[in-house]
């Protein structure tokens, strides 16, 4: 679903992504692991065209989409969650949604499938979304991101202050949508165990560089948690 290959990005004179290559496959959970300020964040913004880069190439589905906007990515299939949610505050539940829609018809109805995923939503429908708690807002970030059904979803830390009962669903969502099998998934994730619990396959990170690699299901017996421990 996703090539990245030997993609390179700089802010200023500092090299912040050096020569990262990876694949996200279709029915996977990619992880991507690392310390504070080692570019993760970066990598994921520059996957979605957030922020340019130097030199390499990023394709989905084959195609090459790193010289295509923010929105030309989103048309091609990519769904991003930013680190902080950056839900729309004074916009209620439903038309948070519908921004999630906003390259679509009007007439596009919200997929029922997201009030299935995250019930609380519906319940709040009309709610404000600045009234949410972080633990909702999470699940309606992600929502919005899923409405035009992405067929690659990007995750950038979605455990961030969140209350424990609300990362269980979460965890729960993103298990359920790359078993279906018809989207990829990369997820950046801090909280360890989280991460371990749903990796299909992982990456470590370290001052831009990718320093190890393999399959989730061997993070513990390759040192991953020592690796990204502060």
């Amino acid at each position: 679903m996703l090539t990245v290959k030997n993609i390179h990005q700089y802010y200023g004179g500092s090299h912040i992504l050096r020569d990262v290559s990876f694949e996200a496959h279709l029915g996977k959970v990619t992880v991507l692991l690392g310390r504070n300020g080692v570019g993760k964040t970066t990598l994921l913004k520059s996957l979605m065209g957030l922020v340019p880069i130097k030199s390499g190439s990023i394709e989905l589905e084959g195609k090459p989409i790193h010289k295509a906007t923010p929105y030309e990515r989103a048309r091609a299939g990519i769904g991003f969650v930013p680190q902080g949610r950056e839900i729309f505050a004074r916009l209620t539940v439903e038309e948070n949604l519908r921004m999630g829609l906003a390259y679509k018809s009007g007439s596009t109805p919200i997929p029922a499938e997201l009030f299935e995923l995250f019930p609380v939503l519906k319940q709040m429908i009309h709610r404000r979304g600045g009234d949410l708690s972080g633990g909702q807002q999470q699940q309606l970030a992600i929502a919005r991101a899923l409405a035009p059904k992405p067929r690659l979803l990007i995750l950038d830390e979605p455990t961030e202050g969140i209350q424990p009962s609300i990362i269980k669903d979460i965890g729960r969502v993103i298990r359920m949508l790359a078993d279906r099998g018809d989207m990829a998934i990369v997820l950046c994730e801090q909280y360890y165990d989280f991460a371990q619990e749903l990796a299909d396959d992982y990456l470590v990170m370290e001052r831009g560089e990718v320093i190890a690699r393999g399959l989730g299901k061997d993070m513990e017996a390759q040192g991953v948690r020592q690796l990204v421990a502060i």
